[in-house]
């Protein structure tokens, strides 16, 4: 299928859809099926006050709401669209499997209600640095006087971009494994991968599983798949796919740059690909300092951003320009203040061990605040590549032990603080006990490579207590 060009329009009028899920997802598909003229029921796990709300909601709008079981498909559905979180494995999916339904997420959905002048698709995945790479391309693609909005997973709607009133000319779009593995027909114009390690292995049932994927990012690319060449999983996965006649396979490196590769070449972000005659030619597009934070995995993100955006024929400055005008979200290795010569640095979003391990690399030396929920991650190849970089460690949360024991096989010699406690005050202590250990010149860095939702509502809340406390300590020089 090529850009631009969109699937059958399907008769909705009359058509029993069955939606998987209430929340963010679920209600607008509700709602759009409903208007489209299908018939609707809406099938949830929970029955909390919260479901109850929104089931009122949905009922008083002609839609038909279960609550309390998610589990039995109702009589004569024609197609299932699920919310992205529920699994695989669920029993309501086993069910259509026999009776033959099709299953669809609400990305799906977005791409088959997709009108004829609908704006291509510039695609991102990997298990870390998603959102920050989509808002660094949307902003690339808005300084090319380009209209665009960064959307999918990142927040903003799929389905509301799709049958909005404004109109685009490209969407930046954030695409998790869940969405990729509900999103069977999608085709983008280019996408990238932008890394792969070992993440919601228990939704996926495997790394195979949650790779492959992944890797249906790539299935129908027209221009370019976007790979990362320190990562061969990702390239491999560009082997694998079937793509349009003539696309081509685009690596990003942060180091130089081979032909049709994007690189670094003595602190300047340079392409190899998108010019004439590669062999020889490189494009300046910015330079390392351009890109905040110049932390290497955030200049990783900024290639591929890059890349997306000259794939699509963004030129040179625009480039610049929009790296030069990008700030990352709350929460992304975010420096909070420097107190005494300690700079503090909330990365609360590194709720893996790859994405604690980027954070870990971009400073040194570092005082780490860690622990949460593991989620079944082993911590002995963080701390065995970071350990010389630490002056110690600060352990909180449900799991720390894991990271405690990990600590002491491989960094016997890092002095370690373990914080057994779990009430509102622990990251305050926590920022306190770092303190005591840094040294003018040291980094706090609170990149716990652990969920937060033992102790914190969410990685936001989280971020927010350690800075709080930093602040508290700028201030007052008390956490």
């Amino acid at each position: 299928m090529g850009i631009g060009e969109v699937t059958e329009q399907l008769d909705w009028n009359g058509k029993k859809v069955t939606v998987a899920g209430l929340g963010v997802s679920g209600i607008p598909a509700a709602r759009v099926l409903h208007g489209l003229g299908a018939v609707v029921t809406v099938v949830n796990d929970g029955d909390d006050e919260r479901s109850r709300a929104q089931a009122a909601e949905l009922e008083a709008e002609g839609i038909t709401v279960r609550l309390g079981d998610g589990a039995t498909l109702p009589t004569g559905t024609e197609l299932i669209v699920t919310t992205p979180g529920w699994r695989p494995d669920k029993p309501l999916f086993t069910a259509a499997a026999e009776a033959g339904v099709e299953v669809w997420g609400d990305v799906e959905l977005a791409w088959r209600l997709r009108t004829p002048d609908a704006a291509p698709w510039l695609a991102v995945t990997g298990t870390n640095g998603k959102t920050t790479t989509v808002r660094m391309l949307a902003s690339i693609l808005e300084a090319a006087g380009l209209r665009t909005a960064a959307v999918g997973n990142i927040g903003v709607s799929l389905l509301d971009a799709v049958l909005g009133e404004e109109r685009y000319d490209v969407l930046a779009v954030e695409l998790s494994s869940y969405q990729l593995h509900w999103a069977p027909s999608v085709r983008v114009h280019s996408a990238a991968v932008l890394n792969l390690a070992p993440d919601h292995l228990d939704w996926h049932g495997s790394m195979e599983a949650y790779a492959a994927d992944k890797g249906r990012i790539y299935e129908g690319n027209q221009v370019a798949c976007v790979y990362n060449v320190a990562d061969k999983v990702t390239e491999d996965l560009v082997r694998e796919a079937d793509v349009e006649e003539g696309c081509r396979a685009i690596g990003f490196t942060l180091g130089t740059p081979g032909p049709s590769e994007l690189g670094v070449v003595e602190g300047i972000l340079v392409d190899r690909a998108f010019v004439e005659n590669r062999q020889k030619n490189a494009q300046e597009l910015a330079e390392v300092s351009d890109v905040q934070p110049p932390a290497p995995h955030n200049i990783a993100n900024a290639l591929a951003a890059a890349a997306l955006a000259r794939a699509f024929g963004v030129d040179a400055k625009a480039v610049r320009d929009g790296l030069k005008a990008f700030r990352p979200d709350p929460h992304r290795i975010e420096l909070v203040e420097e107190v005494e010569g300690v700079a503090y640095v909330d990365d609360s979003k590194a709720t893996n061990t790859h994405a604690a391990e980027a954070s870990l690399a971009a400073y040194d030396p570092i005082v780490w605040i860690a622990g949460g929920l593991a989620k079944g991650a082993t911590f002995d190849e963080l701390v065995t590549k970071s350990a010389k970089r630490l002056r110690g460690a600060v352990l909180i949360g449900a799991d720390r032990a894991l990271i405690r024991e990990a600590l002491a096989r491989h960094a016997p010699e890092v002095p370690v603080v373990d914080l057994d406690r779990t009430d509102t005050g622990a990251m305050s202590e926590a920022v306190r006990e770092a303190t005591r250990l840094a040294q003018p010149g040291d980094t706090v860095l609170l990149a716990p490579a652990c969920a937060s939702m033992d102790m914190f509502t969410n990685y936001n809340k989280r971020g927010e207590a350690f800075a709080d406390a930093v602040r508290a300590l700028a201030t007052t020089g008390d956490a």
